[in-house]
């Protein structure tokens, strides 16, 4: 049985900018085909815009205030909103609150460096 504790998993910064603990993937469990990863963005910092050319994402927002960019939409995104991802899609968060934005980000499959490209800013 894989339980691994979020306050266990080591942080680490994505290749998009943003710290994560990765709460269960391929490095950590038997989970093969997803990652889950809490994510946390300080307030008013942003990831770089980027998108995953073979990952599907799920983020949905635990704790704070975010804008967040998915091609030319931006919406305001707040704790028990879920946003979807599809592969392909140029994607930015920026934290606009007062606090940490915390987010659970699943990705299928599992997220790798390998498979973030950078794009323009969505949000300038």
């Amino acid at each position: 049985m894989d339980i691994v504790n979020c306050d266990n998993a080591p942080p680490f910064t994505t290749k998009d900018g943003s710290t994560i603990r990765e709460i269960l993937a391929h490095r950590n469990s038997c989970i093969r085909n997803q990652s889950l990863a809490e994510a946390t963005l300080p307030p008013h910092t942003r990831t770089q815009a980027h998108y995953h050319p073979l990952t599907e994402e799920i983020y949905y927002v635990l704790r704070g205030e975010g804008l967040m960019a998915i091609e030319q939409e931006k919406a305001i995104i707040r704790p028990g909103d879920g946003v979807a991802i599809p592969p392909g899609v140029k994607h930015q968060i920026l934290n606009i609150g007062k606090e940490d934005l915390v987010f659970l980000c699943t990705c299928a499959p599992a997220y790798e460096h390998s498979d973030t490209l950078f794009c323009e800013d969505l949000l300038d």
